[in-house]
């Protein structure tokens, strides 16, 4: 390698690292970028009812801030005080199931009844106290976590703002980052990235919609106590494909706990097939009208984000497949790959040296008409022109 190439090598080695470094920045500005987008989708259907950009950001803006407000109304007072509820009648459920435990005792001893817990609840108190005195010692730690995500939230909330007042300035200097050959297919790409992560947003409101009215509905029948909240919550986690769901089934069953573990029962019951119908019903018609991504695609995508970007790479797995999936398509398949050709010797040889090694493997069958490429048709009339060709 010339010295030019090892600088290039050594230039690009540096970027990758610098980008890791900064990998949660770049995280958080792309969370802004999905929801300046959202917010950019929502004004210009404001636009079309006459009313200018600025007043059209500003409602988009105050109905974003509208539904922050509301969320935090709905969610964080009413689950603070059950869960003091919680904390106090969690002894007198520990003492109503040593009852039961009793009662199973006197009716079947023998060795059922020996092999049945005793739950003391000054025992529990004993072993979970070394449990408690970690979870003090680590109070500072939190309030610094949950300070640091208030930090990143608002620093999202700010990038927003600042793109949604002038999209086009950040969307060229993008592009200025890209050669000028290349410049004008990168502002095709971004349009494509632009339309994938609006049908994303809605085909999320869509199922967030349905699954928060069906939870709502089946909580309110079941007569479990903050049924709009846990329905809320529902939706929201439903954001986070295969294990938001899984999340979201908590709090509610151990509320609907208190009052009975029948309750309970049904309540797991009910999230159980409201997730069995959003997984097969829902989700695949409702995102198959919007971006097509594929189970499998998903689930890969949720655990290689996770693993390298940690929880916000969990929540933004989605999103980032779908600009990722739009890059893959336009700029590497189609500018790099379908270009990407050989000569009609080089394919006539290559289908001779494949003929040949099946031949030798006892292999006769050939591959239907349509799963052979397109340029090994050509082929024969490629090599006869190349032969009546003047030397």
């Amino acid at each position: 390698m010339k010295l030019g190439q090892w600088m290039g090598l050594l230039a690009l080695i540096a970027s990758c690292y610098i980008l890791w470094q900064i990998r949660q920045a770049l995280l958080l500005l792309f969370a802004a970028v999905v929801l300046a987008t959202a917010l950019n989708r929502l004004a210009r259907y404001l636009q079309k009812f006459g009313l200018k950009r600025s007043i059209a950001v500003l409602l988009s803006v105050s109905f974003l801030v509208l539904i922050f407000i509301g969320l935090f109304l709905i969610i964080v007072p009413p689950f603070a005080e059950q869960f003091q509820q919680l904390t106090q009648r969690g002894p007198q459920g520990i003492a109503k199931l040593n009852e039961w435990i009793d009662q199973i005792e006197a009716r079947f001893s023998g060795q059922i009844g020996q092999r049945l817990p005793n739950l003391d609840i000054n025992d529990i108190i004993q072993q979970l106290q070394p449990l408690f005195n970690q979870l003090v010692g680590g109070a500072g730690a939190f309030v610094g976590n949950t300070l640091g995500v208030i930090l990143s939230f608002l620093l999202v909330i700010v990038l927003t703002l600042m793109t949604l007042a002038d999209p086009l300035s950040y969307r060229q200097a993008f592009i200025q980052l890209f050669p000028s050959f290349y410049r004008r297919r990168i502002e095709g790409i971004l349009d494509e990235c632009e339309v994938a992560l609006g049908r994303w947003v809605i085909g999320a409101l869509i199922s967030m919609s349905v699954i928060t009215f069906l939870s709502l509905i089946g909580l309110s029948v079941l007569q479990v106590p903050l049924a709009l909240a846990h329905a809320v919550l529902a939706g929201l986690l439903n954001l986070i494909p295969n294990i938001g769901p899984g999340l979201s089934v908590i709090p509610p069953v151990t509320i609907a706990l208190l009052d009975s573990p029948l309750k309970s029962g049904f309540v797991l019951i009910l999230y159980f097939l409201i997730q069995q119908f959003e997984s097969n019903i829902l989700t695949p018609y409702v995102m198959a009208q919007q971006v097509s991504l594929l189970p499998a695609v998903t689930l890969i995508a949720q655990v290689f984000f996770a693993t390298f970007f940690g929880f916000l790479g969990l929540l933004l797995a989605l999103p980032l497949t779908v600009v990722a999936q739009v890059w893959i398509r336009e700029a590497l398949i189609k500018d790099i790959l379908n270009q990407w050709s050989a000569s009609p010797k080089t394919l006539a040889a290559l289908d001779s040296a494949i003929n040949e090694k099946q031949e030798s493997i006892g292999v006769t069958e050939t591959l239907p008409e349509k799963y052979l490429p397109e340029q090994k048709a050509d082929i024969p009339d490629r090599a006869e022109n190349d032969v009546s060709e003047p030397q």
